[in-house]
């Protein structure tokens, strides 16, 4: 099977899981929001797991064929998965990001704070809401 062809298969394996919306498969990224978990079921058992920044995101195995991936910190990295043999099961790239959906945006003349409010409403730390801002 070619690389592209891995790659749809890949990209439709994970929004059938709802581990991605489809511009984020498109891009071949995973989402996770930070402070939370996400499970991957994977088809074949896992071996070796690497992220590539521990400060943006952790990976846990929970079982062989089980990987809990947890936002860290806003930013990205990558997430790499090898079988026994020491082939890629997983080579993706990961998003960390607050879930907007429980956000409120406070605008202040030049200041602007972000709260989580999940379920009350806490300030994001100053350098969460600059990169924050960055990424939109």
């Amino acid at each position: 099977m070619s690389p592209s062809g891995k790659r749809i298969i890949l990209a439709s394996f994970l929004a059938t899981l709802g581990l991605c919306d489809s511009a984020l498969a498109q891009q071949n990224m995973l989402r996770v929001y930070m402070d939370q978990a996400r499970v991957l079921k994977l088809d074949r058992a896992v071996s070796k797991v690497i992220v590539g920044n521990a400060k943006v995101a952790d990976a846990t195995v929970a079982d062989s064929k089980t990987i809990v991936l947890t936002g860290r910190s806003f930013g990205t990295t990558n997430l790499v998965l090898l079988d026994a043999d020491g082939n890629a099961i997983l080579d993706e790239s990961i998003l960390v990001s607050i879930d907007e959906a429980n956000t409120v945006r406070v605008f202040r003349q030049t200041e602007r704070s972000v709260l989580s409010c999940t379920p009350n409403c806490e300030q994001h730390s100053q350098q969460g809401a600059e990169t924050t801002a960055a990424a939109q």
